[in-house]
């Protein structure tokens, strides 16, 4: 669910599948393994689209039925994914990405990382406007809409890893099922920084400006099956309230971020235990965890009598993988926290956290301008731009990323935001007055 830069292969060698004999070990390999010491230079991105099958036409309906996995397997051919396509060489598309496919039956397209963020939006709306041509030969369109107001969710991909996610978060209400199946992103992804002091700058701002800029990029009002509230992201509504433990890390309390998410990581409570060889629909426990246990707990022992075997890095790995907090640390950063925009409209949040994160001391005014609403999450979800002090760091923040944008074409994207912001208008009003 994330676009890739690099992982650090030379972390995961340092560290043996034995070697994870104490948590000091574990939390050793995790802050190697996930954050990449490095030149900041290259960026990527991971965009999803909501799927419906129905008439070949751009203008049908949006609320028809879910495409069956045989369509979009016809369609992509090539470069089908193996979770569809099981012998598919899943090549990438020619402008570097690869699709994947959500439990729901969104479509993704997970960029190759690129040192521009011009060529970055370039590539990628070619493979986007490729992959449309792809799904409609089976009469399949994707629609940019980051929340489904109109279908209940429902789950197509049949993996032992979205059956046990869909049991665990059902145990704590709608929202896990409603983000897996019914909720499409804008992700875009960034190098951690060249050292520690470095990483913990970019983790620092990118998290002070997440709720000024779910506010400025929010767009999806209405979620069917939602509880009754209006909100201006009910997307990131379901984030935040799936399951807090996996999604809302204390980073507040982080002066160091490296030592302090290999920390938390293990202190997550196991979403799933991959079990190979486990029959997809069985009715056994397939992969699902034990109740409220850590990896922590699976490495000390405390849970051989339901597993049956000590982890290795493998299992690390994974578990690294089932984490979804706002900024995810995978090597590279992912800003997982902006819904997925309308049209090709995504290029100005790829275009803002390129700008912002383009030099120290533009990182470090774009920390002081967010930091009034640093952590105001549940607020920027459900008041958006209504909000006067978070549009206001909207505004600015997005005004400071004009005046250092890469490109003029990307500074123009970033003052049009700025003043659509200003005006409390969303992505989406933005653009039906644009047509109108």
């Amino acid at each position: 669910m994330a676009a890739m830069l690099e992982h650090p292969e030379s972390a995961r060698r340092a560290i043996e599948p034995g070697d994870l004999s104490s948590r000091a070990a574990a939390e050793a390999y995790v802050g190697g393994v996930c954050f990449k010491l490095g030149p900041p230079t290259l960026i990527g991105a991971e965009l999803e689209w909501l799927t419906v099958q129905g008439e070949c036409s751009a203008s049908g309906p949006a609320a028809g039925p879910r495409p069956q996995l045989s369509a979009f397997a016809a369609a992509l051919g090539p470069h089908a994914p193996r979770s569809i396509a099981p012998d598919s060489p899943a090549l990438p598309l020619p402008g570097g990405s690869r699709v994947t496919l959500e439990p729901g039956g969104q479509i993704e397209l997970s960029s190759a990382p690129y040192a521009a963020a011009a060529e970055l939006c370039e590539r990628l709306v070619g493979d986007a406007r490729h992959l449309r041509e792809l799904l409609e030969t089976q009469c399949i369109r994707i629609l940019s809409l980051a929340a489904d107001a109109d279908r209940r969710p429902k789950r197509v991909l049949q993996l032992p890893r979205y059956r046990a996610m869909e049991q665990s978060f059902g145990g704590i209400g709608p929202f896990g099922k409603l983000m897996m199946c019914n909720t499409a992103a804008a992700q875009v992804s960034v190098d951690a920084g060249a050292d520690r002091a470095e990483v913990t700058a970019r983790w620092t701002a990118l998290y002070a400006m997440g709720p000024a800029l779910v506010a400025a990029f929010a767009c999806s009002p209405t979620l069917r099956g939602a509880p009754d509230g209006a909100w201006a992201s009910q997307r990131m509504r379901a984030w935040l309230r799936l399951d807090n433990a996996r999604t809302r890390p204390p980073v507040q309390e982080w002066s160091d971020p490296i030592a302090a998410y290999a920390r938390w990581a293990l202190d997550v409570p196991l979403l799933c235990v991959r079990r190979p060889g486990t029959v997809t629909n069985g009715d056994g426990p397939g992969w699902a965890a034990p109740p409220g246990a850590t990896f922590a707990d699976w490495l000390s022992g405390a849970l051989d009598d339901e597993i049956g075997r000590r982890p290795d890095t493998a299992d690390l790995d994974y578990h690294l993988t089932t984490l979804f907090p706002p900024v995810r640390a995978s090597g590279h950063l992912e800003v997982r926290y902006l819904d997925a925009q309308p049209g090709d409209t995504w290029t100005v949040a790829v275009h803002a956290i390129d700008a912002l994160l383009s030099a120290p001391a533009v990182i470090a005014e774009a920390t002081a301008l967010a930091a009034p609403v640093a952590g105001r999450w549940l607020q920027a979800a459900r008041y958006g731009l209504a909000d006067a002090e978070i549009a206001k760091a909207a505004v600015d923040l997005l005004a400071l990323a004009a005046a250092h944008a890469r490109t003029p074409s990307a500074a123009r994207e970033l003052d049009d935001a700025s003043q659509r912001c200003r005006r409390g208008r969303t992505p989406t009003d933005a653009r039906v007055g644009a047509a109108s």
